[in-house]
């Protein structure tokens, strides 16, 4: 039997499904924001400079990284008949060696060394240097690795186009078809979390609460509406950018579109402009400056909390509460009404308790799983008693509060029977000893007011208070 030729294999989007110089990049960001901010001066040098530098700030775990199985089964054939197997990529060196070590496939690993990037053209003489015209054959993915398929004996594809692949049986010799992760669109608007939503339902509060009905200021709530859900939506992809190693090695966030690898990281680093930039165009319809200013702060103040202070201890659950109260300064602004001081006190303590319920989820969740400090966080496990009182207290304050606006002389003003509303009070008592008692119990698989939308007593209970707002109205 003829002796096989050596089978070199491209990593980005061959291999793995994505790209180890995003990988490198957003894990290097999430670490140190502004090295990574000097960093990218090197792209001015060249891809080989930065990806050298990146290699040496970072270590890529290649256990984490999601591999195409398709390619794996192919090597392993390849080995099983006797055949040698290289990796040869554009990604630095040492990110190379050390997935060849880990997945034990390759009898050698080339990429780049810092001055070269073994990409295309390059790529190409190296192998025909290295091995001979012919005398290999090469799984890749790109339009960039058409000189590559020219020169060897066999073109082996991963997930290429229809008219890529025509482009490839152009070169005239043997092509294999190998099919690469199925891309759809559910990654996409999975990526957006629109579930999250329902938060940004708090820009219409200002205009419930006042009992507005002019058409014009609820045109102006829905575009706000529309404006918060997509600049949130940038900030979340931006999040679990910036979480991917976290995100990971966690029960329920691996299965995250971009830490699973449904989603090419590539594109998730363009969803993130994109949302902002059509959150900005509908908040144009807003017609407001002041509305610009707090949108501008709540994405200051998310991407502050993702680069770090999530990782500060109380300061996390502080900033969680205020991006949750931003929401209704924001309906407040947009429709050009005041926010009144019994609306702020209640939204302070409220949202405080929902943001150590959500904390107290994560650190039950962490406990569950063996671990004893939660990823990318500032807590350990034994912390979440302290967690649920800050969530308890807080919770019961906001529930005082209520109480003590239902006594003021604005409720007199606004309903015809006000007493009809104590019976909110009651009802938010047990509703907020409930929420940290589910989370207590690890019951609590999402964000707090997400859970409680999905949540059938959750439903209940805002039914009643519906029912007793009301009442209190007619």
């Amino acid at each position: 039997m003829d002796r096989l030729p050596i089978l070199a294999v491209d990593l980005d989007r061959t291999l793995i499904d994505g790209n180890i110089l995003h990988e490198a990049a957003w894990e290097y960001a999430s670490r140190n924001i502004w090295g990574f901010l000097q960093a990218l001066v090197l792209l001015l040098l060249g891809r080989a400079q930065f990806k050298a530098h990146l290699s040496r700030c970072v270590t890529v775990d290649p256990a984490r990284l999601a591999y195409n199985p398709e390619v794996l089964d192919y090597i392993r054939d390849w080995r099983a008949q006797g055949g040698k197997a290289a990796l040869v990529t554009a990604t630095d060196q040492h990110v190379a060696k050390a997935i060849a070590d880990h997945l034990g496939l390759f009898d050698e690993a080339h990429g780049s060394d810092g001055t070269h990037n073994l990409k295309g053209n390059r790529k190409a003489g190296f192998l025909v240097q290295r091995y001979g015209a012919g005398a290999y054959d090469y799984i890749g993915d790109a339009h960039a690795d058409l000189p590559v398929w020219n020169s060897a004996r066999k073109a082996i594809t991963v997930g290429l186009s229809p008219m890529e692949r025509n482009q490839v049986h152009s070169l005239g010799g043997e092509v294999v078809h190998l099919p690469g992760t199925r891309k759809d669109i559910g990654p996409y608007i999975k990526a957006l979390r629109p579930h999250q939503w329902a938060k940004n339902v708090l820009v219409f509060l200002p205009l419930i609460a006042s009992h507005e009905t002019s058409p014009s200021m609820w045109f102006n709530g829905v575009a706000a509406f529309i404006c918060f859900s997509l600049v949130a939506s940038s900030v979340y992809v931006l999040n679990d950018l910036l979480d991917l190693s976290a995100d990971r090695i966690h029960p329920r966030k691996c299965k995250r579109p971009l830490a699973s690898g449904a989603l090419p990281i590539e594109h998730g680093t363009w969803m993130v402009p994109a949302l902002l930039l059509g959150g900005c165009l509908f908040g144009l319809l807003v017609q407001s400056l002041a509305f610009f200013g707090v949108i501008a702060l709540y994405y200051l103040l998310t991407l502050a909390y993702s680069l770090s202070l999530k990782r500060k201890l109380i300061i996390d659950i502080c900033t969680l509460a205020g991006l949750y109260t931003l929401r209704i300064f924001a309906g407040g602004t947009a429709a050009g009404l005041p926010i009144s001081e019994w609306l702020l006190a209640f939204s302070i303590f409220f949202f405080f308790s929902l943001a150590a319920v959500k904390r107290q989820g994560e650190l039950v969740d962490t406990a569950h799983s063996g671990h004893t400090k939660v990823a990318g966080r500032g807590y350990e496990c034994d912390d979440r008693l302290i967690v649920s009182m800050m969530a308890v207290s807080s919770g019961y304050v906001a529930d005082l509060v209520l109480a003590l606006y239902l006594d003021s002389p604005t409720v007199r003003q606004l309903y015809a029977h006000p007493v009809y509303l104590w019976g909110i009070c009651p009802i938010l008592l047990y509703w907020i000893s409930r929420m940290v008692m589910t989370a207590h119990r690890g019951w609590m698989d999402d964000d707090p007011i997400v859970f409680a939308m999905k949540d059938p007593v959750s439903r209940y209970c805002g039914v009643i208070v519906c029912l007793v707002i009301t009442a209190g109205v007619v």
